[in-house]
């Protein structure tokens, strides 16, 4: 039994938690403190832009965007940024991506130029939005974007697309700080190397300067043509983008002795329960299509082997099919991966950067705080 006195002590202290949180809520709902709240939110939200990870003392990987198109609440669809001399490169501008940048904070203004593996919708999806938003962080110039042939349809399509939208902003802003001619994307098709083979084992050179060298890497993703992985090299450091593609064991000699290989993958006993519920649930066109991307995926553990075959450090799984959110599906994502992958292994997130410091061997493992 509660003796009176521990009831009075009890009642006493609730009422004292009660007085100060009503006098708590009281203070929140002063109109001066929350105006106080915001402008010091809003100092944050618009601080300078960091510049941290443009610092020329390592090539950095940052995933922002981790997921293919199925649908997760925590991850954009394909993207990944690249930063090396001073720049950033977008490798893939795939939906909700150009949002993860702004909240990051990365200097928009310092894009060296977009690289687009293949036209897939969930691989070019923000590429309108990342034009604009790196033209209104005041980027010097039109933004470059490299690709196989077709690039000028994709290109020339979102410029007409954004062009009215264009014009109002310079009309409301003006041009000296929307400046007309900085706006519009240029194409530039990346051609490669000699006559098609059966392999599908060309490259070709995408840029060359301030020491970064940019290739591309022709890959399997048929009946998708052209598509690309992309391979950057910088200061003896060095990272292989995928795209989309299956298993393609050429991959394994364009990716030799890179530090990193960022690669997608799908994890087919994870898709085949899809298909199944889908079936069962009378959505035949769901269904087909989670039979159909099998055959044009790579699944983690030949993405291992091929690693394993280029001597890459560290692999890394992004364009996650479907995106293992929670620990029991990324259990299940990465099953046989430890006996197959002779070396390390992580599935990335949105937000997780990979920095390779030059004059090391070192790969660091960490994430860009929102």
């Amino acid at each position: 039994m509660t003796s009176p006195i521990l009831r009075r002590l009890s009642t006493t202290l609730l009422a004292l938690l009660t007085l100060a949180a009503a006098t708590g809520a009281a203070f929140l709902l002063s109109p001066a403190l929350q105006q106080r709240l915001f402008d010091r939110a809003a100092e944050r939200f618009t601080a300078a832009p960091d510049q941290s990870l443009l610092k020329d003392d390592a090539l950095r990987v940052a995933v922002c965007g981790s997921s293919a198109p199925l649908p997760s609440a925590e991850r954009a669809k394909a993207c990944v940024a690249v930063f090396a001399g001073g720049k950033f490169y977008i490798v893939d501008a795939g939906p909700e991506s150009v949002e993860n940048l702004v909240m990051w904070n990365i200097p928009l203004s310092s894009i060296g130029g977009v690289l687009l593996t293949h036209f897939h919708s969930d691989h070019i999806g923000d590429l309108g939005e990342l034009n604009l938003q790196t033209w209104a962080g005041g980027r010097p110039g039109p933004l470059a974007v490299y690709g196989g042939p077709g690039v000028e349809r994709v290109v020339n399509g979102f410029n007409d697309a954004y062009r009215i939208d264009q014009g109002y902003r310079t009309a409301h802003h003006t041009e000296r700080v929307m400046p007309s001619a900085t706006w519009p994307m240029v194409p530039h098709p990346v051609e490669l190397q000699g006559a098609p083979t059966a392999a599908l084992d060309r490259t070709g050179l995408v840029l060359e300067e301030g020491g970064l060298r940019i290739t591309a890497i022709e890959v399997n993703h048929a009946p998708v043509s052209p598509a690309y992985a992309y391979r950057f090299d910088y200061k003896g450091r060095s990272v292989v983008v995928t795209g989309d593609l299956k298993y393609h064991p050429p991959l394994a000699k364009a990716a030799a002795g890179a530090d990193l290989l960022v690669s997608e993958a799908i994890a087919k006993p994870m898709t085949r329960a899809l298909q199944k519920a889908a079936l069962s649930s009378g959505r035949e066109r769901t269904a087909a299509i989670m039979h159909d991307i099998e055959d044009y995926h790579i699944e983690p553990e030949q993405a291992a082997s091929i690693a394993n075959e280029a001597r890459v450090k560290l692999l890394v799984f992004y364009h996650l099919l479907p995106a293992p959110d929670g620990l029991l599906p990324r259990r299940l994502f990465a099953q046989g991966l430890n006996t197959a992958r002779k070396g390390e292994w992580t599935i990335a997130d949105d937000g997780s950067l990979y920095t390779l410091p030059i004059g090391s061997g070192e790969v660091r493992e960490g994430r860009i705080p929102r």
